[in-house]
C-alpha cells in the first residue's frame, strides 16, 4: 500500500514537472533557504544539501552516499561518475529536475538508438531505493555542484528523529 501511495506521489510530482512547476536544479541555485525536521530545501522547494565549512554534510547527503553505493553505483559508477553501462549522474543532475529524477528512478527509462541501447529498469517497487530517493537525489546534487568530493563524506550530522521515523514508516516492520 505504501508503495502505491509513493508511486502516486511520483506521478503527481511528474505531472507538476510536465506543467512547468518544477525547474531544473543542477544548473539552478542549490542554496538552502529552508530547513524542516533535518531536511534542507532550495528556493524552489526541492531537497538540497548542506555542507558546513568543516565539510560536515547533512544527514540526507551522507545517507544518499550510502544508498547510492548500495543500489546505483553498480551501473552508474562510484560517486556518480558513470561507467560503460550507464551515464554519469553527476553530470545528469546538472540538467535533470527533481521531478524528472523521481520519474526516471520510479518508472525506468529507455534510450535506444540505432547504435546504442541503454535501458534503466524501474526501481519503483524497491524499498531500498524509493524510501531513500530524496537522499540519493541530494547526494547526487551535491556531487553535480562539486559541493563534496569523491568518496564517503568524512563528517555528517546525526540522523534527525523525523527522518528516522519516516524511514521506518516507509520500510515497514523488520
Amino acid at each position: 500500500m505504501k508503495i502505491k501511495v509513493f508511486l502516486m506521489g511520483v506521478a503527481l510530482f511528474s505531472c507538476a514537472f510536465l506543467t512547468g512547476n518544477v525547474r531544473a536544479d543542477g544548473s539552478g541555485d542549490p542554496t538552502t533557504v529552508k530547513e524542516v525536521d533535518g531536511k534542507y530545501y532550495d528556493k524552489e522547494g526541492n531537497p538540497t544539501y548542506k555542507v558546513q565549512p568543516d565539510s560536515t554534510v547533512n544527514w540526507l547527503t551522507y545517507s544518499g552516499f550510502l544508498r547510492y553505493h548500495s543500489e546505483c553505483h553498480v551501473c552508474h559508477g562510484p560517486d556518480g561518475e558513470g561507467s560503460s553501462f550507464a551515464p554519469a549522474l553527476k553530470n545528469s543532475l546538472k540538467s535533470l529536475s527533481y521531478g524528472e529524477f523521481l520519474a526516471i528512478v520510479a518508472m525506468g527509462r529507455q534510450n535506444v538508438t540505432s547504435s546504442t541501447g541503454n535501458v534503466m529498469p524501474s526501481f519503483g517497487q524497491n524499498k531500498n531505493v524509493v524510501c531513500y530517493l530524496d537522499n540519493i537525489f541530494v547526494y547526487l546534487r551535491a556531487r553535480a555542484n562539486d559541493a563534496i568530493e569523491r568518496g564517503r563524506p568524512p563528517k555528517h550530522e546525526p540522523k534527525p528523529p523525523a527522518i528516522a521515523k519516516e524511514e521506518n514508516n516507509c520500510m515497514g516492520p523488520l
